[in-house]
């Protein structure tokens, strides 16, 4: 057994780079794609248009990859994710709360920038009082927080809903479409703002990204190796936050998106090493948004929303997550 270890070490580094090569090249054939597919008319124009939007799906599948990773690296688990935990619910309270208590110009008037900000000062303040009790204090057991999860969801969604129904029928309206999860209509007013933010959160978490798989061994083995735990974890969850609210802001909630990708990646890899999961699963991310936009698009001319089907994909991997973890 020993002496299979250095062959193990040294055949699992080369498989990983291949499959993140891989994807790499598959990422770039789906941009490449997305950029040129039934492009008519002026290529400045088609070049400047497809690029806003196409900006705006790789930072989308960024900033949900990540997110993800590293709420599953936080919490120990490769099941939860922030928007199981209820954070799209949360989204939802946020915008109902807005469009119930300042009205509609909210969204229709006020600077998007703005709003935005706000938005995402919001969910990241309710989200480190809705996570910190979970996770900086003993190990919980997986049920308790899939529990804990649905129990907020319910409760979010059940305020929201109740706000919505005392709306007027236009105000509903104007709420319901921002709420829509939509990779067709991205608002790429927030693309610039978003992409700072984006960089800021990447480069913090660079600093810090020696701790990721140490995190993963455990709150006791963490702080036994040296990791101020409770800061670090409060500190990944604040920029989880912005970077779920910077996804939300642009195309709407998506619940399963997420774990779609981060179990695809660790699946494809053998491997749970950040430095490789975390690329390959971008990329799995890009591939899935900017290649399945170009198919819905150029094959199935818009007969379905993208949304739908990644999320039906996604919900069905968390089944069988669900499943195998209870029959083991």
């Amino acid at each position: 057994m020993m002496a299979l270890l250095p062959s193990l070490a040294l055949h699992r580094p080369p498989r990983a780079k291949l499959v993140i090569v891989l994807l790499a090249l598959l990422a770039l054939l789906s941009v490449a794609a997305f950029m040129t597919l039934g492009a008519r008319g002026s290529w400045s124009f088609v070049l400047a248009f497809r690029g806003r939007r196409l900006l705006a799906l790789i930072l989308v599948a960024y900033a949900v990859a990540v997110s993800t990773v590293l709420f599953q690296t936080v919490t120990n688990n490769r099941i939860l994710t922030p928007s199981i935990m209820g954070f799209d619910a949360l989204y939802v309270l946020v915008q109902t709360s807005l469009v119930f208590f300042l009205g509609t110009q909210v969204l229709a008037l006020a600077d998007p920038h703005l709003r935005f900000l706000l938005e995402v000062a919001l969910m990241t303040g309710f989200a480190l009082v809705l996570f910190r009790w979970l996770f900086l204090g003993e190990e919980r057991s997986l049920h308790l927080l899939i529990l804990v999860g649905i129990v907020f969801g319910i409760f979010f969604r059940s305020l929201a809903g109740f706000m919505q129904r005392i709306l007027d029928p236009n105000a509903f309206q104007v709420l319901q479409d921002a709420l829509f999860a939509s990779f067709q209509s991205v608002d790429t007013t927030l693309l610039w703002i978003s992409i700072a933010l984006v960089i800021a959160v990447t480069l913090a978490l660079w600093r810090i990204a020696h701790t990721f798989d140490v995190l993963t061994l455990g709150r006791a083995q963490a702080i036994s190796l040296g990791v101020d735990y409770s800061r670090t974890v409060l500190f990944i969850l604040s920029m989880v936050a912005v970077l779920v609210a910077v996804s939300t802001a642009l195309v709407g909630p998506i619940t399963f998106f997420g774990l779609l990708v981060a179990s695809l990646a660790r699946a494809l890899l053998g491997d749970s090493l950040h430095r490789h999961v975390l690329p390959a699963s971008v990329l799995l991310g890009i591939i899935a948004l900017v290649g399945g936009q170009t198919v819905l698009e150029r094959v199935f001319a818009f007969d379905t929303a993208l949304s739908i089907i990644v999320e039906f994909l996604g919900g069905l991997v968390f089944i069988l997550l669900i499943v195998r973890g209870a029959a083991r």
